[in-house]
C-alpha cells in the first residue's frame, strides 16, 4: 500500500490527477465496485476488496452470467462453471488453430468464440457444444497471437471484431462480409508509430464505439463515422495506463480501464467523462488484468456489457 500512496502523491504533486486512494481504501472516493477479473488470476472481488470466488488458471475473457455462473475463455477452451466450480459447458479449441481470444453468451443461448491461428474464425457454439456458425475473419496477419481479441455481437446480429495488427475494428455480417471498419492508425492518434492496437470494442447505446488501444496506452470513443469524439491518454492519468486491454462503460457514464502490463500497483482506473479519476484498484488478484466485468457499484448491479 505504501507504493500506491507514494505513486498517487507524486501524481498529485504533478497536478495531473485528483489524489485518491486505492479501491481497497474506503475512506475517500465513496465508489465501491465488485468485479470479475481475468488475467494472471481469475476471481470475483467484492466491494469490500475481498475475493468471494476464485477459479484455476489465467483467463482472457469472460462474464458472470444472469444465472450466476461464470463464462470463461482460456487460450485452449471456453467453459461455463457454477459457483461451486462444476463445469456445465465446454468448448475445446480446434486443432487447426492455436489460441482462443473471445467468449460471450448470446441472446439466443449460443456462445461466441474467436479462434486465432492458421484459420482465424468467429464461431457460434450451441449449448450442446456444436458449431452452428463459422465466420472466417480477416485479421491481415499470420501472427496468431495478434490477430484478434474481444469480439462482440451487436444487436443487429453483426459482430464487432478488433484486429490488432490491422489497426482496425471490423464489423462482420453473419455471412462473413466486412460491412464497416474503424481505423485506429489515424494521424490525430499518432499514426501507426503510436501502435494503437485495438483490443476491446464496445458499442454504446448512442451508436458510438469505445476502443481500448493497447500499446498506444489510450482509450478512445469514436462516432459512427470513425471520428474520435473522446480520448484519454497517459497524460490524463499520470502514466497509469500500461497496455490497457479491457474497458467498460458504466451506467453512470464513467469508463473503467484495466492495464494488462500493470503487474503490481494500480491496475484498474475509473474515469469520469471529463477524465477525473474517481476509483482505482491495486488488488493483487487484479494484477495483470486482461479483461474484467464490473458487477456492482455501491451495492447496485451494473448492466455489465449488454449487447448493443
Amino acid at each position: 500500500m505504501k507504493s500506491i500512496q507514494s505513486a498517487l502523491l507524486l501524481l498529485a504533486l504533478a497536478g495531473s490527477v485528483t489524489p485518491i486512494r486505492s479501491a481497497d481504501d474506503p475512506a475517500l472516493s465513496g465508489i465501491r465496485h465488485s468485479y470479475l477479473v481475468m488475467g494472471g488470476k481469475t476471481a470475483i472481488i467484492g466491494e469490500d476488496g475481498k475475493a468471494t470466488w476464485e477459479y484455476d488458471g489465467g483467463t482472457r475473457d469472460g462474464f458472470v452470467l444472469p444465472n450466476g455462473n461464470v463464462l470463461l475463455a482460456y487460450s485452449d477452451r471456453v467453459v461455463e462453471v457454477t459457483r461451486d466450480k462444476q463445469v456445465i459447458f465446454s468448448y475445446q479449441r480446434s486443432k487447426e488453430n492455436s489460441e482462443i481470444g473471445t467468449t460471450q453468451r448470446l441472446y439466443n443461448g449460443n456462445t461466441l468464440v474467436t479462434e486465432l491461428g492458421s484459420h482465424p474464425r468467429l464461431l457460434e457454439v450451441s449449448p450442446q457444444g456444436n458449431i452452428v456458425l463459422d465466420v472466417p475473419l480477416q485479421p491481415e496477419t499470420t501472427n496468431a497471437h495478434m490477430q484478434t481479441r474481444m469480439a462482440r455481437q451487436l444487436r443487429n446480429g453483426n459482430y464487432l471484431v478488433p484486429h490488432l495488427l490491422a489497426f482496425a475494428v471490423k464489423e462482420y455480417s453473419p455471412d462473413g462480409r466486412v460491412v464497416n471498419t474503424f481505423k485506429t492508425d489515424l494521424e490525430d492518434l499518432g499514426g501507426r508509430k503510436a501502435e494503437n492496437w485495438p483490443f476491446t470494442a464496445i458499442r454504446l447505446d448512442n451508436g458510438n464505439t469505445v476502443l481500448s488501444l493497447t500499446h498506444g496506452n489510450k482509450v478512445v470513443e469514436m462516432n459512427p463515422r470513425g471520428e474520435v469524439v473522446w480520448k484519454v491518454t497517459n497524460e490524463d492519468v499520470g502514466g497509469l495506463f500500461k497496455d490497457p486491454c479491457g474497458s467498460q462503460r458504466l451506467a453512470n457514464g464513467n469508463t473503467v480501464v484495466g492495464s494488462h502490463a500493470a503487474n503490481q500497483g494500480i491496475s484498474m482506473v475509473e474515469l469520469t467523462p471529463d477524465k477525473k479519476m474517481v476509483w482505482t484498484s491495486d488488488h493483487p488478484l487484479a494484477a495483470g488484468v486482461h479483461h474484467f466485468q464490473i458487477l456492482t457499484t455501491n451495492g447496485k448491479p451494473e448492466p455489465g456489457m449488454p449487447l448493443k
